[in-house]
């Protein structure tokens, strides 16, 4: 069967208004600003095991776009549009030397320049003024939540991606 068959286009769709769907819960309980997104990963992940890197990519930006028009959840559309793409690059990230110090970076810079871009440029004071409720301290045991959490998604991908290789192989 090809790549991009029709078949496989059609159950990206599908797979992505799943996905916005998912993206749009996120205003039901405050912690889904942050679930939400990962949900929509593991998604991607299933799209990108299914069809191909290259529908993959294609449905990481329709479900962007969509999240940022419809999400009422701003914030959890930005992190998806930041961090969301991380399923396809963890094959190449996995394969560098010293893989924990890259998606440790990756992971930090990605969530840098969305909060600046969101609070400086885009003008959502009231992120500013969350975090400033919460002290420097809680910021900073957020982030090393934040990253905890991204290890547990990246072991559950590659568990994902080592059960898809068991099937198929």
């Amino acid at each position: 069967m090809r790549r991009n068959s029709a078949k496989n286009v059609a159950m990206g769709g599908v797979m992505a208004a799943l996905a916005v769907v998912i993206m749009c819960m996120g205003t039901i309980i405050p912690i889904a600003t942050f679930i939400c997104p990962m949900a929509c990963m593991v998604l991607l992940t299933v799209v990108m095991k299914t069809t191909g890197t290259r529908i993959a990519w294609a449905w990481y930006a329709a479900v962007s776009i969509l999240s940022l028009l419809l999400g009422p959840d701003k914030e959890a559309a930005a992190v998806f549009v930041f961090l969301g793409y991380y399923p396809i690059i963890k094959p190449w990230i996995d394969k560098r030397k010293f893989p924990f110090l890259w998606k440790l970076s990756f992971f930090n810079a990605a969530i840098l320049v969305m909060y600046t871009l969101l609070i400086h440029l885009f003008g959502m004071a009231s992120i500013a003024e969350d975090f400033a409720e919460l002290g420097m301290v809680m910021t900073v045991v957020t982030l090393i939540l934040g990253n905890v959490t991204l290890f547990l998604l990246d072991f559950n991908l590659t568990i994902m991606g080592k059960k898809g290789k068991q099937k198929h192989g």
